[in-house]
């Protein structure tokens, strides 16, 4: 008795991209329920909660206005320079943590990968959401911070446009994680070298300082300007310390960035999905 191999498929084998996205799109509600539980769960052990979530960006904060506005007087020139160093401290913290996190998933989830069959980009999907999630009480503590500390801001309508900045936001941070997911599973070293390149992306990235000390540096403004970071930072700040509608170069920018890194970054890890858990 003869057997029809032609619809037969290799177990563990990789499917087409739109199939893999329509898989990845009925695992929707399992992907979104844990990162709602994990970030519910996340700081239960700790006394305070939930409460870090908004402590650690503000001892953070406190530390770099101790040490660049105070020491190295990197507030010279900066109107409300504590509003300024909270939103760079804030916005960077949620980059920082959602890349981290999605970089390290395959790593962190090894066990899970090699005892189930599923869409591995659930993986560095559910750790951003989970930041996403997160980054709610860490933005609202922001802004009360902003309104409370003097010199108090006043609440206006521009501060709904932080909303769609943050999503844009998320979907730079997704394609980066996924790029660096697809990398660690490969050369694990690469996580040692995350963190120092976070912390010199930050230094790069206008958080405590005026972008305007390098106007007489062209090439060095147009790489920062480049840099999707510096322009959510940009954004939310025109919105929330100078009451303004953010230039249309800034939203450019970032838009354009961050489609192109989910799309590369979707298309890189897919191409490797065959070869998660293996080794």
């Amino acid at each position: 008795m003869s057997v029809d191999m032609r619809k037969l498929s290799r177990v563990g084998s990789r499917p087409g991209f739109l199939d893999y996205l329509v898989r990845l799109w009925d695992y929707r509600q399992f992907i979104f329920y844990d990162a709602r539980a994990r970030v519910q769960t996340g700081t239960r052990k700790d006394r305070l909660g939930s409460a870090w979530l908004l402590l650690n960006p503000v001892f953070n904060g406190l530390t770099y206005y101790v040490i660049f506005g105070m020491l190295l007087n990197t507030s010279g020139g900066i109107e409300n320079f504590i509003g300024y160093l909270i939103v760079g401290i804030f916005m960077f913290q949620f980059s920082s943590g959602a890349i981290t996190e999605g970089a390290r998933s395959i790593r962190n989830g090894k066990s899970v990968v090699q005892a189930f069959n599923f869409p591995r980009a659930a993986l560095p999907l559910g750790a951003n959401i989970r930041e996403l999630l997160s980054s709610v009480p860490l933005v609202l503590g922001m802004l009360l911070l902003i309104v409370v500390l003097p010199p108090a801001e006043k609440i206006s309508w521009h501060w709904v446009l932080i909303v769609p900045a943050l999503l844009l936001q998320f979907i730079f941070n997704l394609g980066i994680g996924m790029i660096l997911a697809r990398i660690i599973s490969i050369a694990h070293d690469v996580t040692h070298l995350l963190p120092f390149a976070i912390r010199a992306w930050m230094y790069g990235s206008a958080v405590f300082y005026s972008y305007e000390r390098f106007v007489h540096e062209p090439t060095l403004l147009a790489i920062m300007k480049f840099n999707p970071l510096f322009n959510v930072i940009d954004i939310v700040r025109s919105c929330v310390l100078y009451d303004r509608v953010p230039a249309w170069e800034s939203w450019a920018t970032l838009a354009v960035v961050s489609l192109a890194a989910l799309l590369v970054g979707f298309i890189f890890f897919w191409r490797g999905e065959e070869t998660y858990g293996r080794d």
